[in-house]
């Protein structure tokens, strides 16, 4: 199956009042996990490469890209291909060559003046290509750290002002999630979310949801949430399987051996949150 766009599935996903997952891809294998997990799930998915899985390959987008967008056509399964927390604008660039249709623009460290500005380009030069683009509005109400810091909160007249401002297809806003949980303990502030969504006018993105309980997943995407992202929960399943195989089988060289049961962990962790997300129309 070819690829679709970001923006086909999150468009769709909002006209049926629920939401697209969105999953980190670092490896091959966290690439084929997603595809497989869509499939088995019935679901779409976006894969999602980040600044920092480009960095962890070396700086060279071209492998990683071509790779994951191979395993997307060869699925059965709708499935897009997201490039995801860009501060370089040379990576920015870089995404109309490598079969990407959106880009998440990072901007979130800057002041938010330089942030609109900034970000405002970036909008100006994807839509000229026909890209989708992604914002995080960062730096909230004053408050140290970006939109997920423990204890920040997206002010919503801020929001749509940002929204406004920059022309942004879509807008990650802090209600209570953070990046890098490992444990899923985390308690969004939904009415914040409901008020969010009436207050910006594009969809809204969940930054940070590994950490988020199925049924806070669910409420978020009741009360207004359309694309949720989900990194940590994968690396997570990858490094518990390929941690119990080792140690029931120290002796190990062949890496075939531990990803195997690697990409299927990642696999049933991505069908669990599609089927969730999937059963969360508002």
């Amino acid at each position: 199956m070819s690829l679709v766009s970001t923006g086909e599935l999150v468009t769709a996903a909002r006209a049926a009042r629920t939401a697209v997952v969105a999953f980190n891809v670092i490896t091959v294998e966290h690439a084929e996990a997603i595809a497989a997990g869509a499939e088995a799930a019935g679901v779409p998915a976006v894969l999602q490469i980040s600044e920092n899985a480009v960095k962890f390959h070396g700086g060279a987008l071209a492998p990683i890209a071509t790779a994951t967008a191979a395993v997307a056509r060869a699925s059965t399964a709708r499935l897009a291909l997201h490039l995801d927390h860009v501060e370089s604008t040379a990576l920015l660039h870089a995404a109309s060559a490598h079969d990407f249709t959106s880009v998440m623009f990072d901007a979130s460290k800057l002041p938010y003046g330089d942030n609109v500005k900034a970000t405002a380009e970036a909008v100006r030069w994807a839509h000229e290509r026909g890209l989708w683009l992604e914002a995080e509005i960062g730096r909230i109400g004053g408050k140290a750290g970006d939109a997920h810091t423990p204890g920040v909160r997206t002010d919503p007249a801020e929001a749509a002002s940002y929204a406004a401002e920059t022309g942004v297809d879509a807008l990650a806003v802090a209600v209570g999630s953070t990046h890098a949980m490992t444990e899923r303990t985390a308690t969004l502030d939904h009415t914040l979310i409901a008020t969010l969504r009436e207050a910006v006018p594009v969809p809204l993105v969940l930054h940070g949801s590994s950490g988020v309980p199925d049924g806070e997943l669910r409420r978020a995407v009741r009360a207004g949430m359309t694309k949720i992202n989900v990194g940590t929960a994968l690396n997570t399943a990858f490094t518990g399987a390929v941690r119990a195989f080792l140690e029931a089988h120290p002796s190990t060289v062949d890496p075939r051996k531990y990803l195997a049961p690697a990409r299927e962990a990642m696999t049933g962790a991505v069908a669990g949150f599609l089927r969730n997300v999937s059963r969360s129309c508002r």
